[in-house]
């Protein structure tokens, strides 16, 4: 199929080659075969790992250490900062990055032996830092679980962002473990709009059952914020308040908001699919993304890629503000305790 032409349950609309790729692919129509199917199946292969822990030291993101189950991710979403990392496994970060996924079966045991390590240091553990840990495949595969498990004996602090409603199904852990002072959610809504959602995140939980998610968290006792991530010029900017105060009333403590970011091929495949599903917004929209990173469509500067600069970014941080407020929502989640970790292996020394 050309590219431009949206496919049923997929984000991206086109899968142009990785930017590490020797070589470039172009369909030709030969008159031997017919178009491509509109549906594309999802392939799984495993990814064996050597470590599983993934470090960071930027100053605008709130964890150091992170733990992803698996890379890409089927729900789709166009607008996701991780898809250029599919090219580092020569894919493409278009539909390869929700349709030729990896799974990482040994994540549990690694982190296991990376949390027994007598140089191991315990903070927080983000879930969910670059692909969502519970993606559809998580109802087979789980991994996120089995993670989970670990954390929960080794009594490990572990915050989680998802747009998934799969969530619900490990409440037995995060609940015991939230009562502890141990685990905390953030829940990413990006609109309340289920038509739009549906082309913006095709294979995540509707906008209307991940409030609900909220709902049900809270009543396990689990700390929730939820984030408006991203925040959309002219598409989804509009909806900041409607959605900070739905979040208030099922529950949430907190909430948060990012600019939409579009580095390196998110750019131009954002570009795609606003031509393909809302050619009249298009310019608009991108203009506005410009005007908030200071002229240019990406502005990567640690303190302004995430919130942007100037006067609309400006505005937008106003009116958020203003709705936390009013709703009586923090900033940020309590902080998680490090101090009651036990590495794995010594509660079990403990019963001699």
């Amino acid at each position: 199929m050309k590219p431009g032409t949206p496919r049923h349950g997929r984000g991206a609309v086109s899968n142009e080659t990785s930017r590490f790729s020797a070589t470039t692919r172009e369909a030709v129509d030969d008159g031997w075969f017919p178009e491509e199917p509109l549906m594309l199946a999802t392939e799984v292969a495993t990814e064996h790992a050597r470590s599983i822990i993934t470090r960071n030291q930027s100053p605008d993101i709130p964890f150091d250490q992170s733990v992803n189950p698996y890379r890409g991710c089927e729900h789709g979403c166009i607008y996701c900062y991780a898809r250029p990392s599919h090219a580092y496994m020569g894919l493409s970060p278009g539909l390869d990055f929700e349709t030729r996924l990896f799974a990482k079966p040994d994540a549990p045991a690694l982190l296991e032996k990376e949390l027994a390590h007598p140089g191991y240091r315990c903070s927080p553990l983000a879930l969910g830092a670059n692909t969502d840990p519970y993606q559809p495949i998580e109802r087979e595969w789980r991994i996120t679980r089995q993670v989970l498990e670990v954390l929960q004996r080794s009594r490990h602090p572990v915050t989680i962002t998802t747009k998934s409603a799969l969530i619900e199904r490990d409440l037995d852990i995060l609940g015991e473990m939230a009562t502890a002072g141990l685990a905390n959610v953030q829940i990413s809504i990006t609109t309340l709009d289920k038509a739009l959602a549906l082309k913006l995140e095709p294979r995540a939980s509707a906008p209307h059952r991940r409030l609900v998610t909220v709902a049900r968290l809270a009543a396990a006792g689990v700390p929730v914020k939820v984030m408006i991530a991203p925040v959309i010029p002219w598409l989804t900017d509009s909806e900041m308040e409607r959605i900070v105060e739905q979040a208030a009333e099922q529950g949430a403590v907190s909430a948060g908001y990012i600019l939409l970011r579009l580095p390196r091929e998110v750019e131009s495949l954002f570009a795609e699919w606003l031509d393909a599903h809302y050619p009249l917004k298009a310019a608009h929209t991108l203009s506005l993304v410009a005007f908030a990173h200071g002229g240019r469509i990406y502005d990567s500067g640690f303190g302004r890629r995430q919130v942007g600069s100037g006067d609309y970014a400006a505005l937008l941080a106003r009116r958020f503000h203003l709705a936390r407020k009013r709703r009586g929502l923090a900033a940020e989640l309590p902080g998680l305790l490090s101090t009651l970790f036990t590495p794995p292996g010594q509660r079990q020394l403990e019963l001699f």
